[in-house]
């Protein structure tokens, strides 16, 4: 609870109810649609959505999501199944639209009776939408903008995603604060998660009271206790400020860079150099142009396996939101969640607070 709060005044019994009982009304379209007492998904980071923290989010009353990144069926059905073995909760699977097998990778879900797909990586293909729909499970989708979203809800996907540049990994350029008020008024027909930057429970009410079904989180997530995550991974997050989240940086605009949010180090400056020492070699003719784009492209190649697993913090790629500045903490994923549930409540009680004081 918010010694903030506990100093000004406790909450009475019969408020906190009521201020739980108004998050359990705000959150109640996302509850319903991922069938968990609580509207928060975890964010599907690849090395470290497996079962381990997948099943945890789960058993805390969120909706863990496994992400299958480059797997193959095979490997896909095996986290599946052993996902299962660590929880009898809901929990998803993140598919990768430019997977080259995303067709197998659908049937494996549905023939492990996984409820809930989401798609992520590009506009989802319309076979794909219609594969999952008619093998009994939901279609979440990714949107970056308003026009998408209305065509995706076209498209027949169940539940959106909107997320903000303030995440990590690989992000748009628009903030999730602009993101909410562009979407969230129009977008009606199904339910609209919010992502990137969430870090607190009382800023997650804030987006369910613009329309918002739910919240996913990955960076608080990603130095959970659970995480498999290596110790000097996690210790990088505890250490760092929202400023040491930075993204990726490109030179030239003739080899494109995709954006990725991480943490500044050692690999990061070396990229730039990278870049630098490519582009002269380009512009000498010892590349095509092709040539050098692959390999600006390739230098990131296992960064994040090295990050997450080897614990190579400064040379790997330590993938990292902005709110990665409110990770004080290697904390259990239930404590985690168990916060954001106090946080939203009391900042609700402090809502109803300030308009009783109003008359």
């Amino acid at each position: 609870m918010s010694e903030a709060l506990l100093a000004e005044r406790p909450p009475t019994d019969v408020e906190w109810t009521r201020a739980r009982n108004r998050l359990n009304r705000l959150w109640a379209r996302g509850t319903e649609f991922l069938g968990t007492p609580y509207a928060i998904l975890g964010g599907a980071m690849s090395w470290l959505s497996e079962r381990h923290l997948v099943s945890a989010i789960s058993n805390a009353g969120g909706f863990g999501v496994i992400a299958c990144g480059a797997m193959e069926p095979d490997r896909l059905a095996e986290e599946i199944a052993a996902t299962r073995e660590m929880t009898d909760k809901p929990f998803g699977v993140n598919l990768i639209t430019m997977h080259p097998m995303l067709d197998d990778l659908i049937r494996v879900c549905l023939e492990a009776g996984v409820g809930h797909i989401v798609l992520a990586g590009g506009i989802p293909p319309g076979a794909a939408i219609k594969a999952i729909k008619d093998g009994g499970a939901k279609v979440v989708a990714f949107s970056p903008a308003l026009v998408l979203a209305k065509r995706l809800v076209r498209m027949g996907v169940d539940a959106l995603v909107i997320e903000g540049a303030e995440a990590g990994g690989h992000v748009g350029p628009v903030s999730l604060t602009v993101l909410a008020q562009e979407i969230l008024p129009h977008i009606r027909d199904v339910p609209v998660f919010v992502a990137g930057g969430l870090g607190r429970g009382d800023a997650l009410v804030s987006y369910l009271e613009q329309g918002a079904a739910g919240g996913q989180l990955g960076t608080r997530f990603a130095a959970a206790q659970e995480s498999i995550a290596h110790e000097k991974f996690k210790k990088a997050f505890v250490r760092a400020a929202a400023r040491d989240a930075v993204t990726s940086a490109q030179l030239d605009e003739r080899f494109p860079v995709i954006p990725v949010r991480g943490l500044a180090n050692e690999g990061g400056r070396k990229f730039l150099a990278h870049q630098a020492d490519v582009i002269r070699r380009f512009q000498g003719g010892d590349l095509t142009r092709e040539a050098a784009q692959l390999e600006i492209e390739h230098f990131w190649a296992g960064a994040l396996r090295r990050a997450v697993i080897d614990g190579d913090i400064e040379h790997g790629s330590v993938m990292a939101g902005q709110s990665v500045g409110m990770v004080t903490a290697v904390q259990p994923v239930a404590q985690i969640i168990a916060d954001l549930i106090d946080q939203a409540v009391v900042a609700l009680v402090r809502q109803q607070r300030r308009m009783d004081a109003d008359g």
